[in-house]
């Protein structure tokens, strides 16, 4: 029988440790309710906080929501404690594709696969507004059947965030893949510098060590200034103009992500001779994602997928009305309450304005998805109103905000616990509430676990 010591949240099995950085550590995991592996990305939030990365951290989980493509890492939920925050991501069996380059170059028609890959990911980004700024190796995963899949979306950049002059400022990536523009400190165009990045990644993938590389960093810097660019022997031709025409100093005249799509080799790949074992045993689609003959022959879906448990967060990468900064401050959470249900709207509506007949309460405004409750008898600090309003995730599935609006915290609280919420009892699927009185015994499992693992290493 499974410990429940190791049960975060009521909801997710912890495993092994993946990695660990500055923030936080990620974990693998397993639904207990779907069974499904996941990866579980925690970060002291106090450590965010400190260091002023909160709007950083909004700005992934909103570019994460707007990136769902079959060659992009899927963000299926935040959640949070009083001291960690939690994403919930899709699992990369394969791990890091830099693991596989630290065994030397890779096969052309592999290299071409996930260059092709990494292009459709990153075009997809693209055409969003968003722009990755941190393209390389230890950021590229692959899966179970050796697809591809970009993660680590913590240095992106949204559209918006281009200044008067139309480019973006914020020096960041990582200096053996970062483009010239961004080294001069000048403004640039982060859709020019990940493809730049891109070159650079296809560069490695055939050659197995990188084209600029100097342990001396102003020597490299120098180098990528002048984009001297000199392909090994064993390198196509046509991938050799390729490269050029991607690792051009000037941005201006740098290859754009449809131009690198129309040529030559990324189009038609290498000769049939030159092709995997694993090419030979699965199909390939016209977007370069791997049909595995182990699987049921469907293509990966770009199709957005609703996640298997919505929460709050979700809510908030899709309405602007919601502001993360409010999970960081208890005193909202003593003022508002919040459950999702599978119920339709209407359904919902129906059944709190019965609650309201029942208390007593005076339906005081009733728009589009929000009713306004208000007590008859005025409470100690005037009459108590309390709002419901309704966001739709799918039409069978909605998020429900109850929040005071008006009077006593200390009298709603009262009457949300003793009569509105058993009242909705039935059609409730969880309160927001419930997962987070989880949350000081997740803790404490998360540092049992973690104790229990730094056990099991072998010392050093």
């Amino acid at each position: 029988m499974e410990s429940k010591s190791n049960i975060l949240m009521g909801r997710y099995e912890l495993g092994r440790l993946l990695g660990q950085g500055t923030f936080g550590k990620v974990y693998y995991a397993r639904s207990a309710i779907t069974n499904q592996g996941v990866a579980i990305k925690m970060m002291d939030k106090d450590k965010v906080i400190k260091t002023g990365l909160a709007d950083r951290i909004k700005c992934e989980i909103s570019i994460m929501k707007l990136a769902r493509h079959p060659n992009i890492i899927q963000l299926f939920e935040v959640m949070a404690t009083k001291s960690k925050i939690y994403f919930v991501m899709e699992y990369a069996k394969g791990g890091e594709l830099f693991n596989k380059l630290t065994k030397g170059k890779l096969k052309e028609a592999v290299a071409h696969r996930y260059f092709k890959q990494l292009i459709n990911a990153v075009d997809y980004c693209h055409s969003r507004g968003v722009y990755h700024r941190d393209i390389k190796p230890e950021n590229i995963l692959l899966d179970e059947n050796g697809n591809l899949k970009v993660s680590d979306f913590g240095l992106s950049a949204l559209a918006e965030a281009k200044q008067q002059d139309g480019l973006l400022h914020t020096p960041c990536g990582t200096p053996a893949y970062v483009a010239p523009e961004v080294i001069k400190r000048k403004g640039y165009d982060g859709a020019k510098t990940d493809i730049w990045s891109c070159g650079i990644v296809l560069f490695v993938l055939l050659a197995g060590y990188l084209p600029f590389y100097d342990s001396n960093l102003i020597h490299m810097y120098r180098k990528i200034s002048k984009a001297e660019l000199k392909c090994p022997n064993w390198f196509p031709p046509e991938v050799c103009r390729l490269l050029s025409d991607i690792l051009d100093p000037n941005p201006e005249t740098r290859i754009s992500i449809a131009k690198v799509k129309e040529s030559y080799w990324f189009k038609n790949g290498p000769k049939a001779k030159n092709k995997t074992p694993v090419e030979e045993n699965n199909t390939v689609s016209s977007s370069g994602t791997i049909i595995s003959d182990q699987s049921d022959g469907v293509e990966a879906n770009e199709e957005p997928v609703v996640p298997v448990s919505i929460n709050a967060f979700d809510i908030i990468s899709l309405s602007a009305g919601f502001d993360l900064s409010r999970f960081f401050d208890d005193k909202f959470q003593k003022r508002e309450a919040r459950f999702s249900s599978k119920l339709p709207a209407s359904v919902i509506i129906s059944k709190l304005e019965d609650i309201a007949k029942q208390l007593s309460l005076k339906i005081k405004k009733k728009a589009a998805g929000l009713l306004r409750l208000e007590d008859l008898n005025e409470g100690r600090k005037g009459v108590l109103s309390i709002d419901a309003e309704i966001f739709e995730v799918t039409p069978f599935f909605h998020m429900v905000e109850v929040k005071k609006s008006n009077g006593d915290t200390l009298e709603f609280q009262k009457i949300l616990k003793e009569d509105i919420r058993p009242a909705l009892q039935d059609i409730v699927w969880v309160w927001q509430s419930d997962q987070q009185l989880q949350s000081q015994q997740s803790e404490q499992q998360l540092q049992i676990h973690d104790q229990q693992q730094q056990q099991q290493q072998p010392q050093s």
